[in-house]
């Protein structure tokens, strides 16, 4: 299912705890150890849900000399500068940037800045006086980056590379270094005349004097700090294609692979061209203006991949598909959108592990994305650790990498809830329509960030259905269902037979979860029957008549509840063997008639007529409309019928009985309600 190339060296390079059933790792499970290896710094206060701030960063733009890293001992100090420009939302007199001071030393200030102080990770630039809310200024920073490792900057053997998720931006320039503050970026770089350096966005110029090289990278889009990038190294080497917009194939943007001596491409580029069409036409077509990948050049960089915007890193000789399908789909989920908090951080690699199994859709057809789907739910239920996966306390505090970057609910879980999205939708249509327009909301989204709430307001608008309690559910909420349902065949004598199903959830670490379910129905002659059924609320009950004898009954035949546990068991469902038909005297009209005896402990028997064969439905509701039960639910040849409905499972109370039937194309053509009383 995975490429020679990435299996044997992710098999030879990683050593750590492998999480799926399988020998191989996935993309997500080397992005996820590459992730949890990284060291954070002392975080600030952030709000949830797209996040406000002081002030709104539009630019940076910075020039940096890093030439004498390329040249040996390759130290990791360079000097440079920062011009920060910004738009005041708050009316303020200074501001405060992120810069580590273990990394970072600060020699001056200027332009709109006066003076400062540089303690811990803050740097608090006084201003030249008070701006108000909707100016615009910049402040300008000189600094110097000192000779130390600080898992930012890596240097060695003629290569150089940064590396800042989830907050090491703030160890190579000063910066606002929050996801959802996004700014355009504007590069110089100063690099012997020997080295290429790729970076974000696209290469504006380069000028060669002498024996240096200044490259200026312009990103015209907006960037978040983690995922603003520099790679480079002495005799790299480059190939560019070009891939040709959907929209106007007469318009193209570049792809450019940065590549060591002696590692094979192995067709990356055709591999590259052929999904940025496939994730464009599934997602919207991409929208950068240029795009590429650059293995890393030296060491440090072992694990994977990380999703810089428009130029991803990967380890070396790691050109895989797999691993390329992963972090290539973070230009639309992480980078085009870009999580507004790291609450939020399922967004992007939630997402990029389900467009793995896309991927694999594409190529090999639905039962290789299944299969994969079904290594991830398998990932997250030998391994779920019990916190959900959006926890708002991590909008606030960023927790340790192993909690953000957990394997089994970042990834895995996160992959699972979007399959199941898919299937609680029922339209594969309207899924991806979902999942198409929120990348492409330029209004709120595209090149801008999202939270989880916007997200789930987002696929409510397209799918036409509030999907809150999905989300609340599978997101906001631990751990997943566990089932102990019951079925029951029941023999009326008459011809007839009767299914009863109870879909039961048994978990006391997370609430009841609301889930379409299917179940499947064989029978001893004809063909099977598959019903599609809403459960609501715990212990719900089916009914359901049939004039074939069934023989085996199924809980979600196609697992698509992928995130579950538990047993569908042959056992007494209530109701099911208390339907008796009377078809000796025809009634003429349809009839709910009251339930006796009425009030009742626990047992009552509810009777209707059916005139002409109708599909009946019979259920019970709690006075504040919720079903408790569905008694009956069946295709009903003509005849008098009599229910018994057992209350043993409900408190006393007012409850309400409703009959529907409908003829075979869904026209409703009676309907009537009754009230009861349960009495313990």
């Amino acid at each position: 299912m995975k490429f020679n190339l990435y299996l044997l060296l992710a098999a030879l390079l990683l050593t750590q705890t492998i999480f799926s059933q399988s020998t191989i790792k996935k993309a997500s499970e080397l992005c996820s150890e590459r992730k949890r290896s990284l060291p954070f710094a002392v975080n600030e206060f952030d709000s949830p849900n797209s996040p406000k701030h002081t002030f709104d960063v539009l630019d940076y733009k910075l020039n940096l000399d890093i030439r004498n890293c390329f040249i040996t001992p390759f130290p990791k100090s360079f000097t440079g500068s920062v011009i920060v420009k910004f738009r005041v939302d708050t009316a303020l007199s200074s501001i405060n940037l992120n810069a580590v001071n273990t990394s970072i030393t600060v020699s001056s200030v200027g332009l709109s800045g006066t003076t400062f102080t540089h303690t811990g990770n803050i740097l608090n630039i006084t201003l030249n006086r008070v701006y108000n809310p909707g100016e615009i200024t910049e402040v300008l920073v000189n600094y110097s980056h000192n000779n130390v490792g600080d898992n930012a900057i890596y240097t060695g053997n003629g290569g150089f590379f940064t590396d800042a998720a989830p907050e090491g931006a703030r160890k190579w320039f000063p910066c606002w270094d929050k996801p959802s503050d996004k700014a355009t970026v504007d590069l110089t770089i100063k690099v012997p005349a020997n080295v290429k350096i790729g970076s974000n966005g696209r290469l504006n110029d380069s000028t060669l004097t002498g024996d240096t090289l200044y490259y200026h990278w312009v990103s015209s889009d907006p960037v978040a700090t983690y995922l603003v990038v520099m790679t480079g190294k002495v005799n790299y080497n480059l190939n560019i294609v070009y891939w040709h917009k959907l929209s106007n194939p007469a318009d193209s943007i570049p792809l450019r692979f940065y590549y060591n001596t002696g590692e094979n491409l192995a067709g990356m580029q055709n591999v590259l061209l052929n999904m940025t069409t496939y994730y464009s036409q599934k997602f919207g077509e991409h929208g950068f203006e240029k795009n590429g990948f650059a293995s890393a050049p030296s060491t440090g960089f072992t694990w994977a991949g990380m999703e810089n915007q428009t130029l991803t890193t990967i380890c070396p000789n790691c050109w895989g598909e797999n691993l390329v399908s992963h972090e290539f789909a973070h230009q639309w989920f992480g980078d085009l959108v870009t999580c507004a908090t790291w609450a939020d951080v399922w967004l992007n690699e939630g997402f990029a592990t389900y467009c793995e199994a896309l991927w694999l859709e594409k190529t090999s057809g639905y039962t290789a994305y299944k299969n994969d789907i079904n290594g991830d739910a398998g990932g997250y239920l030998n391994s779920n650790p019990g916190w959900p996966i959006y926890n708002p306390q991590w909008a606030v505090t960023t927790p340790d990498a192993n909690t953000l970057y957990n394997l089994a609910i970042t990834y895995n879980k996160g992959a699972c809830v979007l399959h199941m999205l898919r299937y609680v939708l029922n339209d594969t249509t309207v899924f991806f329509n979902c999942l198409r327009g929120y990348a492409m909301d330029t209004a709120e989204f595209k090149y801008k960030s999202a939270a989880t709430d916007d997200f789930t307001a987002k696929i409510s608008q397209i799918s036409g259905q509030d999907l809150t309690w999905f989300i609340d559910e599978w997101v906001k909420q631990p751990n997943h269902p566990v089932y102990s349902n019951l079925y029951q065949f029941a023999d009326l004598g008459n011809g007839s037979w009767n299914v009863g199903f109870q879909a039961k959830q048994t978990q006391s670490n997370t609430p009841f979860h609301r889930m379409p379910l299917t179940v499947k129905i064989t029978f001893a002659s004809g063909p099977d029957t598959t019903f599609r059924i809403d459960n609501t609320a715990n212990n719900q009950i089916w009914i359901w008549t049939f004039n074939r004898q069934p023989a085996a009954f199924a809980f979600d035949p196609n697992n698509d509840i992928v995130l579950k546990t538990g047993t569908t068991a042959a056992g007494t469902v209530p109701g099911t063997i208390g339907i008796s038909i009377n078809t000796t005297e025809l009634p003429k009209v349809f009839a709910l008639k009251q339930n006796y005896p009425n009030p009742f402990n626990p047992v009552t028997n509810i009777k209707f007529d059916i005139p002409k064969r109708s599909n009946v439905v019979l259920r019970v509701y709690d006075v504040t409309g919720r079903m408790v039960s569905e008694i009956y639910n069946g295709l009903s040849d003509p005849g008098e019928y009599t229910a018994d409905f057992d209350a043993v499972m409900l408190s006393s109370g007012v409850y309400y009985y409703e009959i529907t039937a409908n003829t075979p194309n869904g026209g409703v053509i009676f309907k009537d309600v009754k009230k009861m009383v349960v009495v313990k």
